[in-house]
């Protein structure tokens, strides 16, 4: 829907593999209602453009800039190594599974080895081109509305997506939650360590029964979400945003009864 209210046309723009199910499916979410809906979503380029201003847009890991250049340029070669080989059709899943952690792993290292900072954070974003899709804000704000919880579930940096939040948004959602790498910084504002299990593009699924856990205290109504009425693993039916194949795992462990996937090419 549009900020005039009018839903678009995009079946020039979709592919629904058999529109018998899909309509069968969101039958049975509109008959269960919201209290049994829940929304998961990947970030980069799901939630966000593709394309900005003509190029590229930046990802919550690629619009980070350090204090230190020689950092920046040690991240930039590690992704000219290891993005290739995310998408590669002939390296076997496990393989390729243990590279991503050896690259997410490097790079969260260069990020504390380097010293990065929170104003660095908020510089970057700031001076980043990364922008949402449009009907994003709206989706949030209709979901907010009717209690229905959004995880957003991602591989990137949970401290840069809540600052794009706030920049780019300029408010937060009581129904949204970030699962993704959390950093954790000392008084001085300096990146010291990262919190929990490493989360990265092939391993989403891990850590799906996690997603009930509690608000990030860093944004928004800490309360808000606990207060829907029961857990997120009672909300049996899922709409999973995502981009990439490993999104498709995001609802791996949630014993959900409806799954509508949705991906962005």
């Amino acid at each position: 829907m549009n900020s005039h209210g009018v839903v678009p046309d995009v079946s020039k723009v979709t592919v629904v593999d058999d529109p018998a199910l899909l309509e069968e499916k969101a039958a049975a979410i509109r008959l269960a209602g919201p209290a049994k809906l829940q929304v998961i979503a990947d970030f980069d380029a799901t939630l966000t453009k593709y394309i900005v201003n003509g190029r590229r847009g930046d990802s919550s890991h690629g619009l980070l800039r350090q204090e230190n250049a020689e950092y920046d340029a040690k991240r930039l070669a590690l992704y000219q190594y290891y993005h290739p080989l995310e998408f590669s059709p002939s390296i076997p899943i496990e393989e390729k599974t243990k590279l991503m952690e050896e690259w997410w792993g490097k790079t969260h290292n260069l990020l504390i080895e380097g010293g990065l900072t929170y104003d660095s954070i908020k510089e970057s974003v700031a001076a980043s081109e990364i922008a949402f899709r449009e009907g994003v804000v709206e989706l949030f704000e209709f979901l907010e509305e009717r209690d229905i919880p959004v995880l957003i579930f991602s591989a990137g940096l949970a401290d840069i997506i809540e600052e794009v939040l706030r920049q780019k948004i300029h408010r937060s959602f009581k129904n949204v939650r970030i699962v993704s790498n959390r950093m954790e910084f000392n008084r001085d504002g300096r990146l010291i360590s990262f919190k929990g299990k490493l989360i990265h593009s092939l391993n989403k699924n891990e850590h799906a029964l996690d997603m009930a856990g509690p608000l990030h205290e860093h944004l928004g109504d800490s309360n808000g979400l606990n207060n829907l009425g029961g857990s997120v693993k009672d909300r049996t039916n899922v709409l999973l945003l995502g981009d990439h194949l490993g999104d498709l795992r995001m609802s791996d462990g949630l014993d959900y009864s409806t799954r509508i996937s949705v991906g962005f090419l």
